[in-house]
């Protein structure tokens, strides 16, 4: 077997998530059916994801890897005779850009080196979530990946309030609750930016998070930022550790996965035990 890591991105609206669910259109889904065309594979080919995105979230630095057998790679072999390694891999991502829909994209897949997991090697998730508080609206032709907050927002406000979630905490009362899963997660960076354009940018940084917590951690920020709350009010939801009625899920549409983080190539598989023990006895998910 080999195992091969794929750099890929796409753009979430049209999909029901990364993972595959029968009878729906999932990002998983589209690029194991068309490795297993490609590669003429005898069964689906099994993604293993560094973070599963919900419905409407797009990416831009998603990662995934797959285990093949090496001889499958044989397919890619033109009639000029067998490639090199590096020749099957880049006719493999020609490959793909063939058959997959134009809204996901494999842009590089590479021999994994030795103890890599995509989702367990994995150091930080890095996620970008992008709003737009001007008058009249979201420029159109970015309306897929920026959602309009149709009161102004003051960016010192919004990292007033940010600053108090940073840390390891229960985060309970921004996550959907799942049986047996922890909602203990280490904040690393939480911070939001105007751009030249105007978009306001909140940029997340943890090791993991759990289920919406991104999205809810937004819309708690956005109500502080506009005034309707203090911007002590989403620290005092984390601090009471209840999922309080006046946090709003923001949008799917305005986040994304902007890169997933690795550790020098010596260090992937104490890594991934390391994370694998941790979320087997505690429940923590990717």
């Amino acid at each position: 077997m080999v195992r091969l890591r794929l750099d890929l991105a796409y753009d979430g609206t049209d999909f029901s998530g990364w993972a595959r669910q029968p009878g729906r259109r999932t990002v998983q889904g589209e690029i194991e059916q068309a490795l297993a065309r490609i590669l003429r594979l005898g069964e689906p080919a099994m993604l293993t994801v560094a973070g599963r995105t919900d419905a409407g979230v797009h990416a831009r630095g998603q990662v995934a890897h797959v285990d093949v057998l090496d001889d499958s790679l044989g397919e890619l072999d033109g009639n000029r005779g067998p490639l090199s390694g590096d020749e099957r891999l880049s006719a493999l991502v020609r490959r793909l850009g063939g058959v997959l829909p134009p809204d996901v994209r494999i842009f590089r897949v590479t021999g994994a080196p030795e103890g890599f997991d995509a989702r367990f090697s994995a150091m930080f998730r890095r996620y970008a979530y992008r709003v737009s508080d001007t008058e009249g609206g979201v420029d159109p032709l970015r309306r897929r990946e920026i959602v309009w907050h149709n009161r102004p927002l003051d960016l010192g406000a919004l990292n007033a309030a940010a600053v108090r979630m940073l840390g390891e905490h229960d985060f309970a009362a921004f996550c959907k609750k799942r049986e047996g899963a922890t909602t203990i997660r280490e904040l690393q960076r939480l911070e939001w930016a105007r751009e030249a354009d105007g978009v306001l940018v909140a940029t997340v940084v943890a090791d993991a998070f759990c289920h919406s917590m991104v999205r809810a951690l937004v819309g708690s920020l956005l109500a502080a930022g506009d005034g309707r709350r203090a911007v002590e009010w989403p620290g005092e939801v984390l601090v009471g550790g209840v999922r309080d009625s006046g946090v709003h899920v923001a949008p799917a549409h305005g986040l994304c996965l902007e890169e997933v983080g690795y550790p020098p190539d010596a260090e992937l598989a104490a890594r991934a035990e390391s994370t694998r023990r941790v979320r087997t006895t505690s429940g923590l998910e990717g």
